[in-house]
This record gives C-alpha cells, structure tokens and sequence, in this order.
C-alpha cells in the first residue's frame, strides 16, 4: 500500500486518525492555517505525484468553513499530480435541500456535487445520506456506506427484551426494515407533519408499541426537536423503554439541552462528526466508523469490491 495516501481537514482529525491506524499508515503532513480575514491557507508537506490519495473531510458545521477547506485541499493535490483523489466525507452537508419541495428553492445537494467535481474530486466515499437519490447527483463514482454492522452488533449486545424498531418517517422506512430483519424484530412507523426546517409534529404512530422497548433509527440528529417529540409520542402509547440510533451527530441548538432531559434510555451516535466533550453527556453513546471506513478505503485503493461492507 505503499501508493496510499491519507490526509485530513480540521473537521474530524481524531477520526482521520483512527482510520490510519487502522490501515497502518501515517497520516499526511500538510500545512493548514488561516490568514487574519479568515481565508484557508494550506500547503502539502510531502510528495503526493501519482499517489492515490484520499481526503477525509466531512463537511459538519461549521459547514462552510469544512466545505471549503475541502475544496482549497482537492485542488491542491489536483495541482501537486495526485493520481487519483477521492473525497472521504463521513458526513455529506447541505444533503438537505435534494428536491424541489417548494417554490423557487436550490438543490443544494446538487450543487456541493458539482463543486467537488470541478474541483478535481475522481471518487466520493460517504455515509448514510440524508436520501439515497443524492448518489444521483454527481458524476464521479459514489460509495455510499452504512453504520448498520456497527450498530447493530451494538444493539446486540444490549441484549433489550422485546424490542421493536421505528422508523422516524416515511422515508426511513427501508433503513428500518433493514435493523428490523437483522435483529428479528417487528417495525412501527411515526406519521409525522413537518411545520418548519426543522421542527415536526407527529401525527400518528402506525403500528402497536405498547408495552414494547423501542429503538428510533434515523440518519441525523440536528437540534433534536423532532427526536423528543417522536419519544414523548412513543411513551404516551405506552412503549416501556426508547433508544435511538442516529449516525450523524451534528446536535446543533438546544439539542444537548433537549436530549439530556429527554426520556430516552440512551442514544446510539457513530464518529463522523467530531463531538466535543461538553457534547458527550451521559445519555449519548459514540461508536466508531473508522474500521468501516477504512476497509472501504483499502477497497478502493485495491480495486476491490466495497459491497461486502453493505451490510
């Protein structure tokens, strides 16, 4: 693996870290600054001509700030002969706005793809985006990775009697019915209306989860909202006891504040966005990804297959 190549942003450096040790390699030198008006100053420390070079980067807030680093460090290995770079983005931002849901409103999703693409990105590697259709966006090859081998073995070993799965809405049906089948469990569905970007109200828990412990499934927690209402709603019918897994901790707002005096018995996040230590309260459990993604970048460089890994 001597024409593997690794390197990181400022956006999750520790993770970036966990998956070279996983590969056994060191991490890339690089010079990563800011001028006093804020713009990126950056500069490869080592020889990166017909490497195969991967940059680990998501874009987590502050979004902008991650979004563009990783461009200014695309174009640099693009200009220094990198033969190949893919962008490792753990946790894809502005995945949100994918569709034309209103009147006159961006595909930002669309747009970040195309601004990586220009920026010389040959390969994507991510995980659990917001809406599966966003691999359809770009024009470059996407691995689009999932957490399900590390949570469920997670989940497993808590050894919860009479367990079910919920599907936060609709949309995240598939992904439910997914951990429902590997842990041989039945699955519920909450009926929600969205009032705001980032507010919804449940309308209907489809399904009987009375007296069952439940787990809610979900891609993201943002400002937790919606989380603590679908939980409130949950033990309102009766559920005895409400876990939540969610890959992308990105706990903006009062989501520290809503979750801590929320009644959920512990919510399950992985490591593709760094989480500070003031964030890390008792009810949230981090579990790594970086084996996960490490194997997927072992799999890319050596032109194997990555579906082994989508399971």
């Amino acid at each position: 693996m001597s024409n593997l190549k690794v390197f990181s942003g400022s956006a999750n450096l520790p993770l970036a870290q966990e998956i070279c040790d996983h590969l056994g390699v060191a991490l890339g030198q690089v010079k990563l600054k800011r001028f006093s008006d804020g713009e990126v100053n950056f500069q490869i420390l080592e020889n990166v001509r017909g490497k195969d070079v991967f940059l680990i980067q998501p874009t987590s807030p502050p979004v902008n700030e991650n979004l563009m680093e990783l461009l200014i460090m695309i174009d640099a290995f693009k200009r220094s002969s990198a033969q190949r770079i893919t962008a490792v983005i753990p946790y894809y931002g502005y995945a949100r706005q994918d569709r034309k849901d209103k009147p006159r409103v961006p595909l930002s999703s669309k747009l970040v793809g195309d601004l990586l693409s220009a920026a010389g990105t040959h390969r994507l590697l991510t995980m659990d985006l917001h809406a599966g259709q966003i691999q359809g966006f770009f024009d470059i090859p996407v691995d689009h990775l999932f957490p399900m081998p590390i949570f469920f073995q997670y989940i497993s070993d808590l050894e919860v009697e009479d367990l079910m799965v919920i599907s936060p809405d609709a949309g995240g049906v598939e992904k439910a019915r997914a951990y429902a089948k590997r842990l041989g469990t039945s699955l519920a569905i909450i009926d929600k209306r969205r009032v705001d970007d980032n507010e919804a109200e449940v309308m209907h828990i489809i399904g009987e989860v009375k007296g069952r412990n439940v787990i809610i499934i979900d891609d993201m927690i943002d400002t937790a909202g919606t989380l603590v209402r679908a939980t409130e709603a949950l033990i309102r019918e009766g559920s005895t006891k409400v876990f939540a897994a969610a890959t992308h901790p990105v706990l903006s707002g009062p989501a520290i504040q809503r979750l801590s005096e929320s009644g959920f018995e512990s919510v399950l996040v992985s490591n593709t966005i760094y989480l500070p230590e003031e964030k890390r309260i008792p009810k949230i459990k981090v579990l790594s990804v970086a084996s996960l993604l490490g194997e997927a970048i072992k799999s890319i460089h050596e032109e194997t297959s990555v579906s082994r890994l989508f399971i």
